[in-house]
This record gives C-alpha cells, structure tokens and sequence, in this order.
C-alpha cells in the first residue's frame, strides 16, 4: 500500500506538472483574436483622435496591419521551431541532471518568459522581434517538461499497466489547454497582458513545489522498483553481468531488491545521442511521430477555421465544436493504453487506429458537417484515432524504449529516448499547421488529402515492428501448446 500510495502521488503531481506547461502554451491561441479584430463595433474614447472609419485603431500594433495573419504566424512558429530544435538538447541534458532540478529550472524559465509576453502590454511593446524572441526562449525552456515528466513516471511504474495508467495521466494536455483558454478568457477583452502573467506565475510557483515535492526513483523512499521487461522468472536464468551487478531475481527480499537497485543505477552512464538511436525501435517510432503529430496539430491550427468556413458557424461556436476532437483524443488515448496492454503490441496498436483514421478523415470532409449530430460522432471518432496512437508512441512506447532490456538495466536513457522521439515528432508539429496555411487556398481537399498521405506513411514505418511483434505472438502460442 505504501508504494501504491507514493505511485499515485506521482501521477499526480507529473499531471499537474505538464498541465502547467500547457496552460501556459494556450494563451496566445485566445489572445489573438484581441490583438487584430474589427475595432468599428468598439466604443472609441472621448479624447481619441482616430477616424470613425478606422476599423483598426484599437489593435495592437505591430499585429494592426493587413498582413497581420503572417506575422501571428511567425510568432507561433517561432515556438513550435525553437520547441523542436529544443527537444533533442533538452534529453540530454536530462539524463546528465536531477530531475527534480531540471524540471524546477525549466518551470521557473517558462512562467518568466509567458509573463514577458504579457508584459508587453504594460510596458507598451510594439516590436514583432521582442514577441518572436520571447516565443522563442519560451519554446527551448518548455522542452525541460516532457522528456523529464515521462522519466519520472517510467521509473516508478513497470511495463505491466503502463499503456493504460499513461493513457489516462495524458490527459493533461487537454486539462491544461482547457485551463489556459479559461484563464486568458477572463482578462482578454480587458488587459490582454494578464492572460500571460497569470499563467505564468502559477506555473513558476508549481515550480516552487516540484522543487520540494518530486521524487525521481522509488528507491529514494525506500520503495521496491518496477518491473521494467521481460518476465520475473527470466532473470533468474540470465547469467550476472559485470557491468551492472548481480541480477535481482523474483525471491529476493524488499531491502536486497532496493540494494541491488541502486548498486545498477549508480555504475552506468548517461547514454549518447546516438546510442540512444541504436535502441531498437526508436527510430521507427520517432519517424512515425513525425508524421501523427503533423496530422494532430494541423487539426488543433486549422480544425475551427475549417468549421467555420464550410459550416459558416461563427468563430465561437466552430471553436466550442473542435474541442470535441480534443475529447476524442482523450478517449483515444486510454483506449490505444488498455488495448496495447492486453496485447502486448504498442506497434500494432498504433498502426491499427491509424489504418482506421485514413478513411474517417475523408469521410468527415464529405460527409461530416451535414448534419450537427453527424459532426459530433464524426470529430469524436477522428479524434480518438488521431490522437491516439501520438498520445501512446509520446508515453508508453517512449517509457517502454527508454527501459528497453537491451540496456540491461541502464536507466539513464530514458529522458534521451523521450526528446528523440518527442522532438522529431515536434518537427511534424510545426510542418503540419505551415502545410496547410500554403495548401488550403487551393481547397480544403488538399488539406485533407495531405493528412490522409501523412497517416498512410505513419502507419508503414511501423510495418517492420507490427511484424517482429507477431513473430512473438506466434512463438509465444507455440509455447503454450507445447
């Protein structure tokens, strides 16, 4: 009960960790509509010497002009580029630190440079470098989160559960995008600034209490380590490794177990880069993220201009409708967790669901907003089949290949593995909204069209993993025979 009690306040506070993160990512998806709109239905002051056909006098410069679209763009994308290049850095810097500082330091970084942003306000800022600069260090600090979050939890919880309990912590990312939209809502039409700060501020304090509060590994409290691969009893017929110990085998008392423990976690090295890619699969999976994210994000981007173009919803009521595809995503991503579980196939997982979301895309283009009652289901299942194979490869798949059997024990990849994976993923990220933005002015066809090729090529750089996976299905059924 002990361990179970100290497992559960992990999960809890890693979910409110990466909540923060990404309630303070979220305000500038609300600000925006702020910084440029029709200024012809707002009351001007009594001093002001603006002209009553000046539809622009209340937007905030340098976002005032027709090519404002652009230069919001340069803005986001300063992020999503900065997060990307960040990410494989950030890994490695996170097998070669605390996690309990690192996480603290980027937190700490990441609520100063989301106030900087709203800080504009107040001080009057009306350079496009200053924004692009402060997305850009808030982009590199905000990598510290997810390489370091995954570790921590891969380290408390063995393989056994670990698709559906991952599945269900990753709903953070919807709690935190829910809360950040929340938060910037209430000062946005007031003091735009305060819907930076405020995030910002709660994340640097959650930071404060990462500090005090995380525990990196079970053995720090004296808890039993999880079992990581492989069966119990397998380890009793391995021969001990030199480099590593001896071996801990299933009979073996608690306090022997954590011993034995920290003697293997305290010998190996950080692992390199390029060791990192010689573990098997992460390369495949880091490929096929690539393109699941591309398709993800550019759904996140463009999904509420899509409603409200080919439905005429107004831009309200096509924001309210997209974040069905973000529940979806949440089922999604428990689903893919339990079934990988009780299969024992992440791959096969992945590559299943995203089989299933070619076609529903292209039947939500056609067919998908003919009717409300159509475009719900519709976006709730698109969502579960996108998102869910991009939640699963980001937390299981990442956990599972950072404590893979061939780094006999070697812990120290994990944080390494996560930001490969997490970081080529986030290359898609920022592809997938810039494809889009250059292919949508010919028809909304070719966007969808662009995805369903994206979720085709994700799902054939699993092939080669789908059919190691059930070679082991067939041995292990030869097995029970016998």
């Amino acid at each position: 009960s002990r361990n179970s009690e100290y497992r559960a306040f992990i999960l809890l506070i890693t979910f409110l960790i990466y909540t923060c993160y990404h309630m303070s990512r979220k305000p500038i998806s609300v600000v925006k509509s702020r910084l440029h709109h029709n200024c012809s239905e707002v009351i001007q002051p009594v001093n002001s010497t603006h002209s009553l056909n000046d539809t622009t006098w209340c937007n905030w410069a340098p976002f005032d002009k027709s090519n404002y679209k652009e230069l919001l763009g340069a803005v986001d994308n300063a992020f999503l580029v900065a997060y990307a290049i960040g990410m494989f850095i950030s890994g490695i810097f996170g097998e070669r630190l605390p996690l309990r500082y690192y996480l603290t330091a980027g937190m700490l970084l990441s609520g100063l440079f989301t106030s900087l942003f709203g800080l504009g306000y107040f001080w009057n800022i009306h350079v496009l470098w200053y924004f692009v600069l402060v997305q850009i260090f808030n982009g590199l600090v905000q990598t510290t989160g997810w390489p370091a979050v995954v570790s921590c939890v891969g380290n408390w919880f063995g393989k056994g559960k670990r698709g559906l309990i991952m599945g269900i912590w990753n709903s953070h990312t919807s709690v935190g995008n829910i809360l950040g939209s929340l938060l910037a809502g209430v000062w946005v039409d007031q003091q735009w600034g305060l819907s930076f700060v405020v995030p910002g501020v709660i994340t640097a304090i959650m930071g404060i209490i990462t500090f005090f509060f995380l525990i990196e590994y079970p053995e720090d409290v004296d808890c039993s380590p999880p079992q990581h691969h492989g069966n119990p009893e397998e380890s009793q017929d391995q021969p001990e490794d030199p480099a590593n110990g001896p071996s801990c085998n299933k009979e073996s008392s608690l306090e022997s177990a954590v011993t034995c423990s920290k003697e293997a976690s305290a010998q190996p090295s950080a692992i390199s880069f390029f060791g990192a890619l010689r573990i098997p699969g992460v390369v495949e999976f880091s490929l096929c993220l690539l393109f699941a994210k591309l398709v993800s994000y550019t759904f996140l981007y463009w999904l509420p201009l899509y409603i409200s173009n080919v439905v005429h919803f107004t831009a309200k009521e096509a924001g309210d409708l997209s974040t069905l595809f973000d529940v979806g995503g949440i089922i999604g991503g428990i689903l893919a967790g339990l079934v990988s579980d009780y299969i024992n196939g992440r791959a096969t997982t992945c590559c299943v669901m995203l089989i299933l979301a070619a076609p529903m895309m292209f039947l939500y283009n056609h067919v998908g907003q003919r009717g409300i009652g159509i475009s719900i289901v519709m976006l709730l299942i698109c969502g579960a089949l996108v998102n869910g194979p991009y939640a699963l490869i980001t937390t299981a798949v990442s956990a599972d290949l950072g404590t893979h059997k061939s780094l006999k024990g070697n812990a120290k990849a994990l944080s390494t593995v996560t930001a490969i994976i997490d970081g080529t993923g986030s290359i898609g990220a920022a592809l997938g909204p810039l494809l889009a933005g250059l292919i949508s002015p010919t028809g909304w066809n070719n966007v969808f069209y662009m995805l369903i090729a994206a979720d085709v090529l994700a799902c054939l750089l699993l092939c080669r993993l789908v059919y190691k996976e059930i070679l082991a299905w067939k041995s292990s059924l030869s097995k029970d025979r016998g």
